[in-house]
């Protein structure tokens, strides 16, 4: 890698992170929970169901960083927790956890292709509850299982700017959805997935399609899971780098 594709893929990796940043603040902000912003990483406080959530900002974190996320670490263990560390900086072995690699992904700001008929954008309580049975269902996000409406996407989140949330039908029933984030000049994609009912019929390459085109003209990024890597490479997404999970 030459020192101008590093400078590239350094730029990209901040301009995911800090999407990822406004999205769990959205989020934290909508369900409730204690959002607190330090210079090398942010927290959201949630539930027991919801657990523990830092995301890492940069690359850099100071002794008291370190110092304040071990904190954390140590006060909700054994409880869940996930640390989101996309730089790849922190070992957080010590207190037992594991990183899992995700790969960050990036789309430049091409002409998107037209979004199918069958996305829809969500402006309504009653297609976000579907939206969120898809996301706590199809992800699956076992935590929230079985689902309580709103403690995963509370309704004032449709009224929330940046934040938009997509709705894939196959005839009348859903059958995939995701959530998209604007700021600070790209855009984010996440929780994109599609009930296992409805998988391998072109229901997730058609909700990608109309994320796209709801973000044309921006950068667009996303943690990708292994399974759907081929999908976004062949709508152009790029690598950058592979983020730490841990838990």
């Amino acid at each position: 890698m030459t020192a101008s594709d590093l400078h590239l893929a350094t730029s990209d990796l901040h301009l995911a992170t800090r999407n990822a940043a406004a999205l769990w603040t959205a989020l934290g902000e909508a369900r409730g929970h204690d959002v607190i912003r330090r210079p090398g990483h942010l927290v959201v406080d949630g539930s027991a169901r919801t657990g523990l959530r830092v995301l890492m900002l940069g690359p850099d974190p100071g002794p008291d960083e370190l110092a304040a996320l071990a904190g954390l670490v140590r006060r909700r263990l054994p409880g869940r927790l996930t640390v989101e560390d996309p730089f790849g900086t922190v070992d957080l072995t010590w207190a037992g956890l594991t990183p899992r690699p995700l790969p960050v992904m990036i789309r430049r700001p091409v002409p998107a292709p037209a979004p199918p008929a069958t996305v829809t954008a969500v402006t309504t309580a009653e297609q976000l509850a579907a939206v969120e049975d898809v996301v706590v269902r199809g992800f699956p996000l076992g935590a929230l299982q079985p689902r309580r409406p709103g403690e995963a996407f509370p309704v004032s989140l449709l009224d929330r700017p940046g934040v938009r949330f997509l709705l894939a039908r196959a005839g009348d029933a859903p059958a995939g959805a995701c959530l998209t984030v604007t700021g600070g000049g790209v855009g984010g994609i996440y929780w994109m997935t599609t009930l296992p009912e409805h998988r391998s019929r072109g229901v997730g390459r058609a909700l990608l399609h109309g994320a796209l085109a709801h973000l044309a003209g921006l950068p667009v990024t996303l943690t990708a899971a292994r399974a759907g890597r081929p999908l976004y490479e062949s709508l152009g997404f790029l690598p950058i780098t592979d983020a730490a999970w841990w838990s």
